[in-house]
């Protein structure tokens, strides 16, 4: 009985923090809380007292348990749907302005910082914005920017 507790114990502390590493979305910390729970149950029945009191021990642990982990997946889903903030992703929306004219190439100020950029594709038929006009990043192709001329809802603050 000793070595089914002991291999039960071993058995959900290790699918636990599998599930901690791995993206399982609970395939793996539901059988480690259930392995747990036997554990207990087991542990309890096996030091002589009554099923009942086995339950009770159980129940509450197996209760925090599946809480704290619905609450960090919440936590985890709510984190991975927002925006970049940095690297290449966080460019994409922001607002700057044109320090060199985009004709092809130019350079746009964006966050106090310099980037090369040139016209999104499909502004390529109307004029090219001058300096201090402001633009949108589309897309950041390596090093290069590729932005459009600002609407004016989108510079005002």
């Amino acid at each position: 009985m000793t070595a089914t507790i002991l291999t039960l114990l071993i058995l959900g502390s290790g699918l636990l923090v599998a599930e901690a590493l791995l993206p399982t979305y609970g395939g793996l910390g539901i059988p480690g809380v259930a392995a747990l729970a036997a554990a207990i149950v087991l542990a309890v029945l096996a030091s002589g007292a009554h099923l009942a009191l086995a339950f009770a021990v159980a129940v509450p642990i197996v209760v925090l348990s599946i809480t704290l982990g619905v609450v960090c997946m919440r936590k985890v889903l709510t984190v991975s749907r927002r925006r970049a903030r940095g690297g290449a992703e966080g460019l994409i929306g922001h607002v700057g302005v044109v320090r060199q004219p985009l004709d092809p190439v130019g350079q746009v100020a964006i966050d106090g910082e310099l980037w090369r950029a040139r016209r999104c594709w499909s502004e390529e038929d109307e004029p090219a914005p001058d300096e201090g006009d402001p633009v949108v990043v589309n897309q950041v192709l390596g090093l290069t920017l590729s932005v459009r001329r600002a609407e004016v809802w989108e510079v005002e603050p």
